[in-house]
């Protein structure tokens, strides 16, 4: 909870009638309009329930999103005694606002849920922010810190750093910690229990008597309750590691990635958040390097799979390490590389200008660096929505605005607060890369990648000056994208797509209102199969098949009460990734390094394992020096599971399905008040 919060202080930013009657009876169109799957997808997941009682269409929640940044804004204006130009925003809103509805910028997924809303104002700017890091140097502190930051809805990096802390075994008296109905009693029930280690302080014992069943809403942030066998069996499985580390019988890396992973398993399986980590060690550790490797960690098979793992390269030697680095990505796809070097030098390569940062990791999906303790918030471009240069550069200047507006707005841990107003970093991003490629060219593309980042700059530090803040040590990147892209249609950041046309599904609850308007639409629905363990399908990310497994015997509450439906869509005018090489990928990555993202490029360069693993390892040395992050899969075979994300079809049967689909009712939906979005809205770093 704030201090001061919006509402405490009456200051609301409301755009004129006039404009918001004109935004409601503009014309606007979703992505993939033949399946409606862009629709489909804004009502399950971002229309909400209005101050009326009635149900969002699209225009009211970009009059809820552009609202909700002018009162920060606002906010941040009048309680800074700065001066607030009423006319000038009312300008500037509507502006953004229609270019909004035509979606060529958006924020992301998880601020056009939460944006505007009063959850938001009461509780800080968390839940606005995709990405966190941590360096894990005090554990009853940093393993807390991650874990709010999970449970806030943010995907979370960790580091391991080389010196070891000290751990003894809790003295005999019992401390009891009955533990409130909250996030906040979940994490610090977390924070005693390992400060108990940390210090030998009295042995902790809790009492869960307070926490809501199993079953019930979970009010404000969404969900439904887990009960607290989660917690439970985090807090046994915490006695367990650190009893084991403070006896020596294990070592300071498994213990911090063990430590993390199990609380993001928590995460997951209580489905408090969806969640994903990402976890940093030294390409020299052993225990780094082998943390997925089952043959040697059997025991961490249950909890292995929360985090992708990445190499950090701190160090000229590191680099030499890059050819054994290359011999574990063609086995399984790990790890992925974290160029610590470029990341400190170097905003876009090579760009010295504005400074070094002192980034020390990164977020799950490798577009953002950070430091321990900070946070970072995206918006997103989508050129190909944009009919000309203006166009592009308008869109540019609205998404700059957004994440600039939002950095304003504090969390509610001070720790954060310090290093975002030192930073105010933001990530401008874009998506639809690979299309928009394939349909201008690398030419025109340049030139508009240099003006874009130029205009971005330009914006933040007159909107940062204007608030009397610092301009952001790093304003671009790429995001990996998901069902942001989804709602434009657009490929997700600058990744080809796996079809050119598929089979879509999509996980609904059972309950949802927006089912029966599917189901009378002729839309195939069906109940979610039995779940797989994640490592039976080998490979790095390969668990997302099996998104709402959650170790040995246990199973979101989700899991149990959803459905799949199942869309058609055309992946637009883009290559299909087979028919791009790895090289290709690498030199698209590198050009957005160099012309576009001072931040970093989230990016996955898939490559065939028959053909082009003998250069895996040449790849790497010739691109990881030029950028900041990357990692590497192997195309696998499409497989016959059951109710995959994605499954390919000829164009013949995408017509067939289509033709066999009938429009779409909105009128009568009601009662659905969104699901928070992803932190990063991508199927690549969608854990759960």
């Amino acid at each position: 909870m704030l201090k001061h919060n919006i509402t405490d202080s009456g200051i609301r930013f409301k755009m004129i009638s006039n404009n918001e009657y004109l935004l409601r009876h503009m014309e606007y169109s979703f992505g993939f309009p033949d399946s409606k799957f862009g629709e489909i997808v804004y009502y399950r997941t971002y229309s909400r329930i209005m101050e009326s009682g009635a149900q969002e269409y699209w225009p009211d929640t970009v009059i809820r999103v552009i609202n909700g940044v002018f009162t920060i804004r606002k906010w941040w204006i009048e309680t800074h005694n700065l001066p607030w130009d009423e006319k000038a925003a009312q300008s500037r809103a509507f502006g953004m606002a229609v270019r909004m509805l035509r979606m060529l910028w958006l924020p992301p997924g998880r601020g056009l849920w939460v944006m505007g809303t009063d959850y938001l104002y009461h509780r800080g700017g968390m839940a606005l922010y995709n990405c966190a890091f941590v360096e894990v140097t005090d554990l009853s502190k940093d393993v807390a810190w991650l874990m709010d930051a999970l449970m806030c809805g943010c995907g979370v990096g960790f580091g391991i750093p080389s010196e070891p802390a000290d751990a003894v075994m809790p003295n005999r008296t019992i401390t009891l910690y009955r533990i409130p109905d909250t996030r906040e009693g979940w994490v610090e029930s977390v924070r005693l229990l390992l400060e108990s280690y940390q210090h030998g302080m009295s042995t902790v014992d809790f009492d869960y008597s307070l926490i809501r069943p199993y079953g019930e809403p979970i009010h404000g942030f969404g969900g439904m309750a887990s009960g607290p066998a989660p917690l439970i069996e985090l807090h046994d499985r915490i006695r367990v590691q650190m009893k084991e580390y403070a006896h020596g019988r294990t070592t300071w890396t498994r213990l911090v990635a063990d430590l993390c992973n199990a609380v993001g398993l928590c995460v997951v399986v209580g489905n408090v958040r969806r969640s994903a980590e990402i976890c940093l060690g030294s390409p020299s550790n052993e225990d780094f390097i082998n943390l997925k490797n089952y043959a040697k960690f059997p025991y961490r098979q249950t909890w292995g799979w929360m985090s992708n793992n990445s190499a950090r390269l701190k160090t000229r030697n590191d680099f030499l390490k890059l050819e054994v680095l290359a011999e574990r990505i063609i086995d399984n796809g790990e790890p992925g590389i974290y160029n610590s070097l470029n990341v400190e030098r170097y905003a876009r390569y090579g760009d010295q200008s504005y400074g070094p940062d002192a980034a020390i990791g990164i977020n799950p999906c490798g577009e953002i660096p950070l430091e321990s303790y900070e946070v970072c918030n995206l918006s997103e471009v989508f050129p190909t929505r944009c009919g000309s240069r203006r166009e592009f550069l308008e869109a540019v200047e609205d998404a700059t605005f957004y994440s600039s507006t939002v950095s304003l707005f504090p969390t509610h841990s001070p720790e954060t607060n310090a290093v975002v107003a030192r930073n105010r970093r933001i990530g401008v991003s874009l998506s639809g890369i690979a299309e928009w490629i394939d349909t201008y060219g690398a030419p025109r593309i340049t030139k508009w990648l240099k003006d874009g980042y130029h205009k971005v700059r330009e914006v933040n530090k007159e909107a940062n000056r204007q608030a009397g803040v610092p301009a952001s040590i790093r304003v671009t990147t790429v995001k990996p994208s998901g069902t942001i892209s989804q709602l434009t249609g657009v490929p997700s950041g600058m990744h080809y797509p796996t079809f050119s046309y598929a089979i879509r599904r999509i996980r609904m609850d059972q309950n949802s209102p927006v089912l029966p308007i599917l189901r009378d639409a002729g839309y195939f629905i069906e109940p979610v199969v039995e779940f797989h363990k994640p490592e039976e399908s080998g490979g790095r990310k390969s668990f997302l098949k099996y998104k709402h497994y959650a170790g040995e015997g246990m199973v979101s509450y989700e899991s149990l009460t959803s459905v799949v439906v199942e869309i058609p869509i055309e992946l637009g005018r883009a290559r299909p990734a087979s028919e791009v090489s790895a090289w290709e990928q690498f030199t698209i990555l590198a050009m957005l390094q160099r012309e576009w993202a001072d931040n970093s490029v989230s990016c996955t360069v898939y490559f065939d394992r028959e053909k082009e693993s003998h250069q895996v390892a040449n790849m790497l040395s010739s691109y990881v020096p030029i950028v900041k992050s990357v990692s590497m899969l192997p195309h696998t075979e499409q497989g016959d599971y059951p109710q995959m994300p994605y499954q390919g079809i000829t164009k013949e049967i995408y017509l067939e399905r289509v033709a066999q689909l009938q429009d779409l009712d909105w009128s009568a939906l009601t009662g659905v008040d969104g699901s928070p979005g992803l932190y990063c809205d991508g199927d690549v770093c969608e854990i759960s």
